[in-house]
C-alpha cells in the first residue's frame, strides 16, 4: 500500500588490520626481525590481479578454505603473537578484543574473496589504507602484521601449508600492503586523518534512537550515501560506523541517526550520554553507495530501521541536483511503532513530486502494510530499470538483493555497503 501525506501536512571494520602508532617508539629492535613484506613507501599501487598468477590465487583460496573451520581461533593466536613480539602496539588497541578479532577475520575473508577481482581488491585495500590513518598506522607496521599473519596461517593450516602457499601469501600480502600504503600517503597529502567535531544538537527520537548533529572543526568533504567512523571520548580507540542522514550542507554540519544497541558501548554512549558541547572524532568518509554510481534515472531506495539515514541523504542529494530522478522509497520495520522516520519522509513526499513512499511491517498485522520488505518489493516490481540502493540489517539487505536479482535487476545496479560496517550493526 502506498503511503501518502494528508492534504494539510507537508541508516565497522572496513574491516581492517588495526595497528597504531606507538606513542614512544622503542629504541630497541623487536626480538625477531620480520621479513620485509611491505612495499617501499611512495611506490605506485600495483596491478594486483595481474601480479598474482592463477596458480597463486588458487593456492590462496584453497589454503583459506583449509583454515576456515578454525579461523576464529587463528585470529586469537594472531593477536597473541603480535602483542608478544611487538608489545609496543598493544596500547593502541581497546582492552576488549572480541570485536576487533571479528573484523580482522572478515577482512581476511573479503580479501580472499576478491583476490581474483583486481578492481574491487584495489578499491577495498585503498579504503583500508586511508581508514588506517586514524589509528596512526605507519608503513613500518606492515611487516610485523605480515610476519604474524603468515605465522598464524602456517600454524592452523598444519600439514597443508607448503612453501608454495607461503610464497603466494607473502606475495599477496606485499601487494595488498603496497596499495594500502600508497593510498594512505596520497590521502595524507590532502586531508587530516581525523576530524574533531562538536555536538550541536541531540534529539531523542524514540525506540532507542537519537538524532545527533555535529559540526566538524575542519572542513569535512563527503558524498551523500557514504558512512563515517566515529569515536567518543568515553570509549577511546573504539570506532563505530554511522551514515549521515543529510547531503552536504552549507554550514558543514552532519546529522546521524543512532540506535542504542544493547551492550553496544559506543551507540549507548551516543544515545544516552552525549550532549551538546561534547567533542567526538570522525574518521574519513567511506563507501561507494553514492548517487554518481547510478546509471538509470529511476531509483529504488530500500531502508530498514536507521538504514533510512543514507537514503534520506541520497534523496536530499537528488533534490540538490534538481530532482532529475524518480525515487521510490520503501521503508520497513517489524511493527508499526518501529516504522521509523515516516513523518519526516511524508513531508519530503509533499515537497518533491518525484518521490513516493511505501511501508512494510513484518511482525504486526496492519492492513495494507503487512509483509517484509522483500515481499513488498516483489509485489510492486519489477525494478530492473532502476538503480537500487539498500541499507539496514544485513539479513534484510541480502534478502532484498536476492529478490531484486531474481526479478531481473542486474547485480551491478544493486548498491549497498559491506554488511559488517554500517548502520544497525554498529555498536
Amino acid at each position: 500500500m502506498e503511503i501518502r501525506p494528508d492534504n494539510e501536512r507537508g541508516s565497522a571494520d572496513p574491516l581492517r588490520f588495526r595497528i597504531g602508532r606507538p606513542s614512544n617508539p622503542p629504541a630497541h629492535q623487536p626480538r625477531e626481525e620480520p621479513a620485509d613484506l611491505s612495499a617501499p613507501a611512495g611506490a605506485p599501487p600495483p596491478a594486483v590481479g595481474a601480479a598474482l598468477s592463477e596458480h597463486e590465487i588458487h593456492l590462496i583460496k584453497a589454503s583459506a578454505s583449509a583454515v576456515a573451520p578454525v579461523a576464529e581461533e587463528m585470529t586469537v593466536y594472531f593477536y597473541a603473537i603480535l602483542f608478544a613480539r611487538y608489545p609496543q602496539v598493544r596500547p593502541m588497541f581497546p582492552p576488549g578484543m572480541d570485536a576487533q578479532r571479528g573484523r580482522l577475520l572478515r577482512a581476511l575473508l573479503h580479501i580472499v574473496d576478491v583476490v581474483d577481482d583486481p578492481e574491487n581488491l584495489v578499491r577495498f585495500c585503498g579504503h583500508l589504507g586511508r581508514d588506517h590513518r586514524k589509528f596512526g598506522t605507519l608503513a613500518a607496521h606492515f611487516p610485523a602484521v605480515g610476519e604474524c599473519l603468515l605465522a598464524s596461517l602456517a600454524r592452523y593450516a598444519g600439514p597443508a601449508w607448503t612453501q608454495d602457499i607461503a610464497d603466494a601469501w607473502t606475495k599477496a600480502y606485499g601487494l595488498v600492503s603496497q596499495v594500502m600504503i600508497a593510498a594512505a600517503e596520497e590521502d595524507e597529502a590532502v586531508r587530516p586523518a581525523v576530524w574533531p567535531a562538536t555536538v550541536v544538537h541531540h534529539l531523542p527520537r524514540g525506540h532507542g534512537i537519537a538524532e545527533i548533529t555535529v559540526r566538524p572543526h575542519l572542513p569535512y568533504a563527503y558524498q551523500a550515501g557514504q558512512y563515517v567512523s566515529m569515536e567518543t571520548p568515553w570509549w577511546p580507540k573504539l570506532w563505530r560506523y554511522y551514515s549521515p542522514a543529510n547531503a552536504p550542507r552549507a554550514d558543514g554540519t552532519l546529522t546521524f541517526h543512532v540506535r542504542a544497541v544493547p551492550g553496544g558501548s559506543v551507540s549507548e554512549a551516543l544515545v544516552h550520554r552525549a550532549a551538546v558541547g561534547d567533542v567526538l572524532r570522525l574518521g574519513p568518509p567511506m563507501g561507494d553507495m553514492v548517487l554518481d554510481a547510478a546509471v538509470h534515472k529511476d531509483l529504488l531506495c530500500v531502508a530498514g530501521g536507521t538504514g533510512l539515514a543514507p537514503m534520506r541523504a541520497l534523496i536530499e542529494e537528488v533534490a540538490r541536483r534538481g530532482g532529475r530522478h524518480q525515487v521510490d522509497l520503501f521503508l520497513g520495520a517489524r511493527t508499526g511503532d518501529e516504522l521509523y522516520g515516516v513523518d519526516d519522509m511524508l513531508r519530503m513526499v509533499q515537497q518533491y513530486h518525484w518521490l513516493t513512499l511505501r511501508g512494510a511491517v513484518s511482525h504486526e498485522h496492519i492492513p495494507g502494510l503487512r509483509g517484509s520488505l522483500p515481499q513488498v518489493l516483489a509485489e510492486y516490481g519489477p525494478w530492473y530499470q532502476h538503480d537500487a540502493f539498500l541499507s539496514g540489517p544485513a539479513a534484510m539487505v541480502a534478502s532484498a538483493s536476492e529478490t531484486l536479482t531474481r526479478h531481473g535487476t542486474l547485480p551491478d545496479r544493486i548498491h549497498h555497503d559491506p554488511f559488517e560496517t554500517p548502520v544497525l550493526s554498529a555498536r
